[in-house]
């Protein structure tokens, strides 16, 4: 073969290869920080996203950027994924969420583990989103919640609230845990922390107030959140978490979502997205889950008896 014909069959080659991969399409997942529950979300939707026929690498190619806490990293990963022109924008939780909604109006934008995505104003109304911006919220169910903590520690009567009044998902959670709590006459007592190095200073102010804590689905708190159980321990009560992952990290107890099963939803948004359809189409999914986790170690370590029936409907049970 002539040497010209053989350079222009490398360059065609090349080419070709540069092409297929340009059309690719490419998942860009962010999370506004790095814990369990937001972890299991980004796993959830890639493994979801596998079942549905697109295999990493072959595919659909990922990207991946944790903004660390900081709300101005969020904003220029945000910039960063939209410059980069990514087919999708997985968002987990909302400040991440309302980074990427605000950078774009023509990329697809799914959200994840949102709990008010029409209050964060990512969304006209869960029926119908409108725009280029749909997901799944992980609204928690604090009902089932406090009454689990009423179910195993009865004499509790105030509870100390640890939350970040900078994410708007947490303002709308304390406002939800203060209505269930009022209908199960217990008090509510805040514990505001800004950043991850407050929380431990934030749960110390609760002692001594609170007969017990609890730690709703705030990025800030459970990215700290063996702080906030070592100062709960020092006072010797208990900490109840929104989110099981927390369990193995010192909750005693909580009611909640499998964080992989959200991802796993995730997945199926993005994958109706890369097929073609309108995510402003596409309905908010609420995550449906009940599992109960149980930290029997830290019940021994605080002096509590779990009940035996609450033990035996256990989803899983820490020691």
């Amino acid at each position: 073969m002539h040497k010209g014909t053989i350079v222009g069959a490398l360059a065609g080659l090349l080419l070709g290869a540069g092409l297929a991969q340009a059309q690719t399409p490419k998942v860009a997942i962010t999370a506004i920080v790095d814990h369990p529950a937001l972890e299991a979300v980004r796993d959830g939707v890639k493994e979801g996203l596998a079942k549905a026929g697109y295999a990493e690498g072959k595919d659909v190619t990922f990207v991946y950027e944790s903004a660390q806490g900081q709300a101005p990293t969020a904003v220029q990963i945000a910039r960063q994924f939209v410059g980069d022109k990514a087919s999708v924008i997985v968002a987990i939780s909302t400040p991440s969420a309302q980074a990427v909604a605000s950078a774009t109006k023509s990329i697809p934008v799914i959200f994840s583990a949102v709990t008010d995505p029409v209050g964060a104003q990512l969304v006209k109304s869960a029926e119908k989103p409108g725009g280029n911006v749909t997901g799944v919220s992980d609204m928690a169910p604090f009902a089932d919640q406090l009454a689990l903590v009423k179910e195993i520690t009865p004499n509790v009567k105030t509870i100390g609230v640890l939350f970040n009044p900078g994410e708007a998902n947490s303002v709308t959670s304390l406002a939800m845990i203060k209505a269930a709590a009022e209908k199960l006459g217990l008090a509510v007592v805040e514990g505001p922390a800004t950043k991850s190095a407050e929380v431990q200073a934030a749960a110390r102010g609760l002692i001594g107030k609170a007969d017990a804590l609890f730690v709703p689905t705030d990025n800030t708190i459970v990215s700290a959140f063996e702080a906030a159980v070592g100062a709960a321990q020092q006072g010797k009560i208990p900490v109840y978490a929104a989110d099981t992952d927390s369990v193995a990290r010192g909750a005693l107890a909580s009611v909640g979502f499998n964080y992989k099963q959200i991802g796993l939803e995730t997945a199926e948004l993005v994958a109706k997205v890369l097929k073609g359809e309108n995510p402003g189409d596409l309905p908010v999914v609420f995550a449906q889950g009940t599992d109960l986790y149980l930290n029997k170690g830290m019940a021994a370590k605080l002096g509590i008896t779990l009940p035996e029936a609450l033990v035996a409907r256990a989803t899983k049970v820490v020691d």
